[in-house]
């Protein structure tokens, strides 16, 4: 089959053709015909991610048919399109995941090739609304932002919630989630132009994050419920002041430092605040969030689609972050 490969830090990834992977039986194949990109496959690329093996295909979301099944009793599978959950192994626990998560596209192979094996229990049916390409977009990026906001920041209706950064994956679905939740929304960029599509979106305001000022152009009266981040770094601080007393400030990476600024632990605990970290989310995490895109015919923002054998022009264009929303790989 064929399938993206990388061979080593700070390689390019290259077209090979590789063997099927072999399954066992509680696992299917799937054909893939779409996947999409996330910052985590650009940090691998760059060495800068925990338990780093080559060569590796890459690749976490993704979206096919169901081809072959490891037992006989999952046969109700076979044929059927599906769309991957790539939280494998999350354990018991919906307060956090087990020793034996992981994530697929390292160490296991991932989605950018013609096929990958998933344990059965990932696989979901497709939204009858959605694309092949457009399911591909929503898994890891979807997910993290639904555990962020509603199974750690509790958001609810008619709230005030600030998404940081909105433009990349996981922050653009945090926007989508929050207005399709009645939340009120509020956004930060680096580009005016990102700030018009997320107001087209259904953003209220957002101001950029490259003015010094921006913390005092952005606050509403009372303060934020939420606020979501994933940059962290200096700005990082703002969000003490921003939140309202008893706010939820939740984040799930550090793609600015990865390191908390200073905090004025004063107001945190006179404020009562909540600072919440988050990673990925549990399968009823994942089942929430599809119940809910089929409730509001939610589609996810695609910025743009390039063939399999482009892949390696679609992570440069991640490395600039001058998308809005997802990149997409069309497979088969």
């Amino acid at each position: 089959m064929k399938a993206v490969v990388l061979d080593g830090i700070h390689l390019p990834l290259t077209i090979k053709n590789i063997e099927k992977p072999s399954l066992k039986a509680n696992e299917a194949l799937v054909n893939i015909k779409a996947a999409a990109l996330n910052r985590r496959d650009y940090w691998i690329q760059k060495g800068q991610y925990a338990g780093l093996k080559f060569p590796i295909v890459l690749g976490s979301d993704g979206a096919g048919m169901v081809e072959k099944v490891g037992s006989e009793s999952a046969n109700g599978w076979l044929g059927r399109e599906v769309i991957i959950n790539p939280a494998l192994y999350w354990g018991d626990s919906e307060i956090v995941q087990g020793a034996d998560f992981q994530i697929l596209g390292l160490p296991e192979n991932g989605t950018f090739a013609e096929y990958v094996k998933v344990p059965l229990q990932n696989l979901h049916t497709i939204p009858p609304h959605l694309t092949m390409e457009e399911a591909a977009a929503i898994p890891l990026g979807g997910l993290t932002a639904w555990r962020a906001l509603f199974s750690r920041a509790k958001l609810a209706k008619g709230d005030k919630i600030l998404v940081a950064g909105v433009g990349g994956g996981v922050a653009t679905f945090a926007l989508q989630w929050a207005v399709y939740a009645g939340a009120e929304v509020y956004v930060t960029s680096s580009k005016r132009a990102k700030i018009k599509r997320a107001l087209d979106l259904g953003a209220k305001a957002g101001v950029l994050y490259t003015d010094k000022q921006w913390a005092k152009k952005i606050k509403p009266d009372g303060g934020f419920d939420v606020i979501v981040d994933s940059a962290l770094g200096d700005g990082f601080s703002n969000y003490v002041d921003l939140a309202k007393p008893g706010g939820r400030i939740v984040f799930f990476g550090g793609t600015s430092s990865g390191e908390l600024p200073p905090l004025n632990a004063r107001k945190i605990f006179w404020k009562q605040l909540n600072i919440l970290g988050s990673t990925m989310g549990s399968p009823k995490d994942f089942q929430n969030m599809l119940t809910f895109v089929n409730k509001h015919q939610v589609k996810p923002v695609i910025d743009s689609i390039y063939p399999l054998a482009h892949a390696d022009e679609a992570l440069s264009k991640l490395e600039q972050s001058e998308q809005f929303g997802k990149i997409v790989l069309r497979v088969n």
